[in-house]
């Protein structure tokens, strides 16, 4: 389950109750043609509280569903994604649809990933390419002339309407994209993702991708698969060119929310694998010299509660923590399939079989959930040594900083 920021717990305001009162209804409407009318309220709420920038009150109305209702907050959660990036739009008369979209690229490094503008060359490439193998024949295209990571994407809904909105506009009156804020500096990681983003206009009621025209049996996951071997095909070599010096894995671009989703959870096992791919080369050391601690983390609010693995890097047979890696869990199965016991009580899952893989033999697990702690001086997680303390991770003093090197 998709899980709201945390704030502290107060009464709702008028207009947060309404919000949670029309999420509520959709998710108890008895038939199709209720849920629409409850739903066409909704979003028309949402809408304008996105156009107003009321993000802490749609924030407040998330929580107090989390709380009190799962399935309404699963409805009010698909409600932000999709009206902040998919909206309508009149021009001369004529009605058309927007939606931001994304195109992630998995990269992993022992130097610098790369990020900021695209050259127009490569731009041209990746629109042509898009345009060829996804997109249906009526939706008009422009990529944002910028390669983003993950800092310096818009931090909430009514940032990311703010975006759509001002882009959408562009593209339907044929003028210059507006210019961006000035972005976040990006913050160096051996295994990251960055993401081209883009607008796609088309004519209410007409298709946007290829596969919404395909016909029976309508296998929309073959469409898919073809379309991204495609555009893998097509795109990779330019891509490798933004992103020097890094092995790259280009996935699907689609919905903004639903990409950034599948980025964030096929980037987990790069980050492992480029972490003891570092650690290996950077320290002279075999696999087998590293000595790995899955510890499990959680809100303190919800008792019992996994929110993500931290998993911590030692050299055998000693007590400091060098390295730290970071398993998020985004659904519930996540806990299940990331660490579990197999039939003879030994360690499995997706993180102890990636570890052995890599040539780890000494892989503990910590029974504990940890309070979410970070490092009050630099604000980067604190990660369980083997005494089950939060410690901050030490490279020896001699080991240049992972991710921050540039490629020449």
């Amino acid at each position: 389950m998709r899980r709201p920021i945390k704030r502290n717990r107060l009464k709702l305001a008028a207009e947060s109750q309404r919000v949670a009162n029309l999420a509520l209804a959709v998710a108890q409407s008895a038939s199709r043609i209720e849920d629409l009318d409850w739903q066409a309220k909704l979003d028309a709420l949402v809408t304008k509280s996105l156009k107003q920038h009321h993000q802490d009150m749609l924030d407040t109305a998330t929580e107090h569903l989390f709380q009190t209702h799962p399935n309404a907050y699963e409805v009010l959660t698909e409600t932000l994604e999709s009206v902040s990036t998919c909206t309508h739009f009149e021009v001369d008369g004529k009605q058309f649809i927007s939606l931001l979209i994304a195109a992630p690229a998995l990269a992993w490094t022992r130097f610098e990933i790369a990020s900021g503008a695209i050259p127009v060359e490569a731009l041209t490439i990746l629109s042509t390419q898009l345009t060829a193998h996804l997109l249906a024949d009526q939706t008009r295209l422009r990529l944002l002339p910028s390669l983003y990571s993950i800092d310096q994407l818009p931090r909430s809904h009514a940032d990311t309407y703010a975006l759509l909105e001002r882009h959408s506009q562009a593209l339907l009156k044929n003028t210059a994209s507006p210019a961006e804020p000035e972005k976040a500096k990006t913050v160096p990681f051996l295994a990251d993702v960055r993401y081209v983003l883009g607008i796609l206009v088309a004519p209410a009621g007409a298709p946007i991708f290829q596969w919404q025209t395909i016909d029976a049996p309508y296998d929309c996951a073959q469409a898919k698969t073809d379309a991204l071997l495609q555009w893998q095909e097509q795109t990779e070599a330019t891509v490798k060119r933004l992103l020097p010096g890094c092995g790259i894995e280009l996935l699907l671009p689609e919905a903004y929310y639903t990409a950034c989703r599948e980025a964030d959870i096929k980037i987990r096992p790069a980050s492992l694998r480029s972490a003891m791919f570092y650690l290996t080369q950077t320290l002279g050391k075999e696999a087998d010299q590293f000595s790995v601690i899955i510890a499990s983390f959680g809100e303190q609010e919800n008792p019992g509660q996994i929110d993500e693995y931290r998993i911590s890097f030692c050299l055998r047979d000693e007590t400091e923590v060098i390295y730290g890696v970071v398993w998020p869990l985004y659904q519930a199965e996540d806990q299940i399939t990331a660490v579990n016991l197999d039939e003879n009580e030994q360690l499995a899952g997706e993180i102890p079989s990636i570890l052995l893989e890599c040539g780890v033999t000494d892989i503990i697990q910590l029974e504990e959930i940890f309070a979410m702690e970070f490092c009050d001086d630099c604000g980067t997680p604190l990660f369980a040594d083997r005494e089950s303390d939060l410690v901050h991770t030490e490279m020896p003093d001699d080991a240049p900083t992972p991710g921050a090197t540039h490629f020449h």
